[in-house]
């Protein structure tokens, strides 16, 4: 428009600001471009993200909470939409109602944040010097063959445990298709086999083949790798088989958990007896072989509620199946089994946590089997010391259970559980001894000579570094052995 026309319609329609000053308009042209588009449309742009955080943030808790990604369109855009009509009113209503958590929306936000994820982890593992990784391939209900890969590394003097991948194994689970699973990955992303000094699996054949296994497979890759079997696996290995005395009352116990709790009215009425018994829990557990707790929790809940058990049993005319559970020498059985197992689950406790490495595990490993010994030798004493096994001793003390405690079975079928337990024990963990240990536990007081060579002179300086002794006593040894 040209000036003298710029003049004339300000004058004419504008009379009110034709006195102001220049700072005035200067003002008010801020204010309009905050009120509407520019054009690099910046004022949109700023609007759309603060949607696209709202959308992020929402998926985070739907994620956390282990939701369906269709519970964003379902549940929670007309849970906010609801309030916002309460308690804030149409306009806000109207701008919650433009927050994208449709359907595909969510399962985006799902794939963005798992490959920024991904990017993350992988940008810190080229930046150290070393790695590790920890395999599982296994099978889930909807038999699809899920392998899963962690791998740790040192940041900041810490350790950080991180998903590294996941993918399915689409045919065979062959030590071949996990390494082409895995060397697909290094390939694409890390590039790289030199960082990668060691390898935790279970124990498989086509995990630790001696030949064509899948440690085996990468140290084609990288010769100095060192690979591990993983410490829970062995323990699960080492006290899976039973003696068959102590294995046949195991699986009357699970039979008689399945009958009480096989329909809906059965449990129903068991609850309704364990109420009137003033019993502190109603239920029994199921037992279920792919859940590590699930034996002592069966045993443990059973052995409480056996009272209502057989009365329960009684009630409902199964005659063979109650005469068999309230068997004096079953109950004495039941009482160990649930002991047993107990220790087992603090064992598998211990070898677990954030703060949990080969060092702790050996530890933990080598405090089990030292009470094995201690616990052989008590039931070996005549008369036998069951102190060790609380619920054990508390049934001792009932006058029924006296001709199962004087009599030699018990006590024998108890010895040959617990040396056979720990000779699986020693078969599993062979080297609980060996000088790598001491030198990550007591590294001043260790003969450097029976360090591997290439261990030796950083043996020496440590040995002689005041501060390093200093830090050692302070410190726990996990953060002292990231630290020098």
């Amino acid at each position: 428009m040209r000036p003298n026309r710029l003049l004339r319609h300000f004058s004419t329609k504008h009379v009110s600001f034709k006195e102001k000053l220049k700072e005035f308009f200067a003002a008010k042209s801020q204010k309009l471009k905050c009120m509407k588009l520019d054009s690099t449309g910046s004022a949109a742009q700023s609007s759309h993200r603060k949607l696209q955080a709202a959308s992020y943030e929402l998926f985070v808790l739907i994620a956390k909470e282990t939701k369906s990604h269709t519970i964003g369109a379902t549940l929670v855009k007309p849970c906010l939409l609801k309030a916002a009509d309460v308690v804030l009113g149409t306009d806000s209503r109207k701008k919650l109602s433009q927050i994208p958590l449709s359907d595909n929306t969510v399962k985006r936000r799902n794939d963005d944040m798992a490959e920024d994820i991904k990017n993350q982890v992988v940008d810190a593992i080229k930046k150290f010097t070393f790695f590790v990784i920890q395999l599982d391939e296994s099978t889930d209900v909807a038999q699809c063959s899920n392998l899963i890969v962690y791998v740790h590394y040192i940041e900041n003097e810490r350790m950080k445990d991180e998903l590294m991948f996941s993918t399915e194994l689409l045919t065979t689970t062959k030590a071949v298709d996990v390494m082409k699973a895995v060397s697909d990955f290094f390939e694409k992303h890390v590039r790289s086999w030199q960082k990668l000094i060691g390898v935790c699996t279970d124990g498989a054949p086509s995990m630790l083949g001696s030949r064509s296994g899948f440690v085996q497979l990468v140290k084609e890759k990288n010769a100095d790798l060192v690979g591990i079997h993983c410490f829970i696996q062995r323990q699960t290995l080492a006290a899976k088989t039973l003696p068959n005395e102590l294995n046949a009352v195991l699986k009357l116990c699970i039979t008689v958990v399945n009958y009480v709790k096989n329909s809906v009215s059965n449990t129903r009425l068991f609850r309704s007896l364990c109420v009137d018994l003033g019993s502190d829990n109603k239920t029994l557990l199921f037992h279920t072989e792919v859940r590590w707790l699930s034996k002592g929790n069966m045993l443990g809940r059973l052995f409480e509620l056996r009272d209502g058990v057989v009365t329960f049993l009684a009630l409902h005319k199964q005659n063979e199946l109650s005469a068999e559970f309230k068997k004096p020498s079953n109950q004495v059985i039941l009482a160990y089994l649930s002991d047993f197992f107990d220790t087992l689950n603090n064992l598998n406790f211990r070898l677990q946590g954030a703060d949990s490495n080969i060092v702790t595990h050996r530890v933990a490993i080598k405090m089990y089997v030292e009470k094995l010994h201690l616990w052989i030798r008590k039931v070996s004493m005549n008369p036998s010391i069951y102190s060790s096994f609380s619920k054990v001793v508390s049934v001792s003390e009932e006058a029924c259970f006296e001709d199962v405690f004087e009599g030699p079975l018990l006590k024998n079928l108890i010895i040959d559980h617990l040396k056979n337990l720990k000779e699986k024990f020693s078969r599993y963990f062979p080297n609980l001894s060996e000088e790598f240990y001491k030198l990550s536990t007591d590294p001043f007081n260790m003969d450097i000579q029976l360090l591997p060579e290439e261990l030796r002179e950083k043996g020496v300086e440590i040995k002689n570094d005041s501060a390093a002794r200093y830090d050692f006593e302070k410190m726990d040894k996990l953060p002292f052995w990231l630290k020098y």
